[in-house]
């Protein structure tokens, strides 16, 4: 029962985004496209420096609700 076991595990979060959803959606602030971050499950907008969340596979497309990015200096 690993559907059960994920949902009651909070440090386990299974999140699928629609790819078709990925295609669409744009970073509200500067409506540039996002990147779908796997290993944080966030959408990425490189041109705001903002990390979008993905709760229960519902993207929060809200610019309070985003975390700002670091950029690597190189």
């Amino acid at each position: 029962m690993t559907d059960t076991q994920s949902s009651e595990d909070p440090s386990v979060e299974v999140s699928q985004v629609d790819a078709k959803l990925l295609e669409i959606l744009v970073c509200p602030l500067t409506k540039s496209l996002l990147k779908f971050d796997r290993k944080t499950n966030e959408l990425i907008s490189e041109k705001a420096g903002l990390a979008f969340p993905i709760r229960n596979g519902i993207p929060i497309m809200l610019v309070d609700e985003a975390r700002k990015i670091e950029e690597s200096v190189s």
